[in-house]
């Protein structure tokens, strides 16, 4: 079945960063680890508070959140430049928890860290549903790596299940090579 785990997507993610950090005319990204969205959901603010104690998330284009929901995965992409959180599930599901989720957790490390009240006003909140679907019980960890790395550069989604072997052998090189393509 070959499903990605926790360590590949968080290095993977890391990858993506780092080309943004690299790369002067693309946004500047923040990934949270895997375990930041299992934690802040089922504990709270209170848990994750501390993670971001010497990172200023709103010095940040764009925060990538992965999502593990049990025995899949999703993607949010925060975009603080362009006011919009999307949320990417490759089965189209529903997850409206999430975004309310990642707006509170907005507000209280704005709060928090800055001492401010974060403002919403013009920002669009949306459950993805004009992405690419996965078609088969595996390859979610691989979209979800996707949808992260064409989100971070603003680039239109224009993969389809079809693609997910060429970026399955892709990503391998790239983690192997510890750089994207």
């Amino acid at each position: 079945l070959d499903w990605l785990n926790d360590e590949v997507i968080n290095f993977y993610l890391q990858l993506v960063c780092q080309r943004s950090m690299d790369a002067k005319n693309l946004p500047k990204v923040y990934a949270f680890n895997t375990f930041f969205y299992a934690s802040i959901s089922t504990k709270g603010y209170a848990s994750v508070k501390r993670w971001t104690r010497k990172v200023d998330i709103f010095a940040y284009d764009i925060l990538l959140v992965p999502i593990h929901l049990s025995v899949h995965w999703c993607v949010a992409v925060i975009d603080l430049a362009e006011r919009r959180i999307d949320y990417y599930d490759s089965l189209l599901g529903r997850n409206q928890k999430c975004l309310d989720l990642l707006k509170n957790y907005l507000i209280e490390e704005c709060k928090d860290k800055k001492n401010q009240i974060f403002d919403f006003k013009g920002w669009q909140f949306n459950l993805r549903t004009d992405i690419p679907r996965q078609m088969n019980g595996s390859d979610c960890g691989v979209f979800l790596c996707k949808f992260a790395e064409f989100a971070s550069r603003r680039a239109p989604i224009v993969f389809t299940q079809q693609h997910m072997p060429y970026y399955r052998r892709r990503m391998l090189y790239e983690l192997v090579k510890k750089k994207l393509l």
